[in-house]
C-alpha cells in the first residue's frame, strides 16, 4: 500500500495530506479486499445467530418448569450462547487486520505513506471496531429475536418465572447491547495482540489462552476464593457476566465491571502493541 493508493489525486499534482480519516479509509479498503477477513466477519455473524437458534430450538420445557432448577437457568445466555464460538472468528479477524501485511511486506509500505505508527494502529483499531460492531448488533439482536419466537413454546414463560425475551427490558437489552461491545473488544484485544507479536499462528494461540486459560485455572483451584478471583480478572470469564439476566447478586463481578475488566485487557494489549510498532523495524 503506497500513499497513492492511499489518496487519489491528479497525476503529477501533490498528493493530498494523508488525515487520520483518510488512513482509516485505506484501512477499510484493505479489510474488504482481503477475502479470509470477510470470511471471518460473515463467520462470526452465522455462528452467533445460527447456534442461538440451534440451541433455543433444542432446549427443552422440562427446564424451566422445574422449580428448583429454574434460578439456574439463564433465558437470555440460551439466546446468545452463539457468541461463544462466535468470539473465535472475531479474533482472528482482529489478528488478520494485523498481521496480513506483514505476511505480504506490505507493512513497510504502509508505514512508509504513514509514518505515525499509532495513527495506523487507531486507523486498524477503529476499522475492526466498527465492522464488529455492525455484524454483531446484526447477529446478537437476531439470535434475542429467536429466543424470543422459540423459548415460550420450551416453557420458558412467565408463567415459569421467565420474562419475555424483550429489548424493552432493561435486562435484556443490557446483555444485548453488551454482547456486542465484548465482540469489539475481543476484536481489539486480538489486534493488540498480534500488533505485539506480529505472527498470524502465534497471535491466535496467545488469544485462546488469555481467553481459556482462566475457565481451565477457575476449574482446578482448589479454593473458592481463589477460582471467584480469577473469575473476576480473567478477559472471557468477566467479560461474559455482561449477559447475566439471572442471580445477579451471586455473580462474580458485575455485568458492565465484568466488560470493563475485558476493556482493560484490550487497552493492555493495544498499548502494548502500539508501544512494540513505533520501536521496531517493520
Amino acid at each position: 500500500m503506497t500513499a497513492t493508493a492511499l489518496t487519489r489525486g491528479t497525476p503529477g499534482a501533490p498528493l493530498p495530506k494523508l488525515t487520520p480519516a483518510r488512513v482509516a479509509r485505506s484501512e477499510w479498503i484493505k479489510l474488504r479486499s482481503v477475502r479470509s477477513t470477510v470470511w471471518a466477519l460473515a463467520a462470526s455473524a452465522v455462528v452467533i445467530a445460527g447456534t442461538g437458534l440451534l440451541l433455543t430450538t433444542l432446549t427443552r420445557g422440562h427446564l424451566a418448569a422445574s422449580g428448583h432448577q429454574q434460578s439456574h437457568v439463564d433465558a437470555v445466555r440460551i439466546s446468545l450462547f452463539g457468541m461463544y464460538l462466535a468470539q473465535l472468528t472475531v479474533g482472528v479477524l482482529g489478528v488478520l487486520l494485523a498481521t496480513g501485511e506483514y505476511a505480504t511486506g506490505m507493512i513497510r509500505a504502509t508505514l512508509a505513506a504513514m509514518p505515525r505508527r499509532t495513527t495506523v494502529l487507531a486507523a486498524k483499531a477503529a476499522v475492526v471496531t466498527a465492522v464488529t460492531l455492525a455484524a454483531g448488533t446484526v447477529a446478537v439482536f437476531g439470535s434475542v429475536l429467536a429466543g424470543r419466537l422459540i423459548l415460550p413454546g420450551h416453557g420458558y414463560t412467565p408463567a415459569n418465572g421467565y420474562p419475555v425475551l424483550s429489548l424493552a427490558n432493561g435486562t435484556v437489552l443490557r446483555a444485548a447491547a453488551g454482547t456486542v461491545l465484548y465482540l469489539a473488544l475481543i476484536a481489539l484485544l486480538s489486534l493488540g495482540v498480534a500488533t505485539a507479536v506480529r505472527d498470524a499462528a502465534v497471535a491466535i494461540g496467545l488469544v485462546l489462552g488469555l481467553l481459556y486459560l482462566f475457565p481451565i485455572l477457575t476449574q482446578v483451584a482448589g479454593s473458592p476464593g481463589v477460582a471467584r478471583h480469577l473469575q473476576q480478572i480473567g478477559p472471557m470469564t468477566a467479560g461474559l457476566e455482561i449477559q447475566a439476566s439471572t442471580g445477579l447478586r451471586s455473580l462474580p463481578i458485575g455485568p458492565w465491571a465484568g466488560l470493563g475488566v475485558l476493556a482493560a485487557w484490550a487497552a493492555a494489549a493495544l498499548l502494548a502493541g502500539g508501544l512494540l510498532l513505533r520501536r521496531r523495524d517493520a
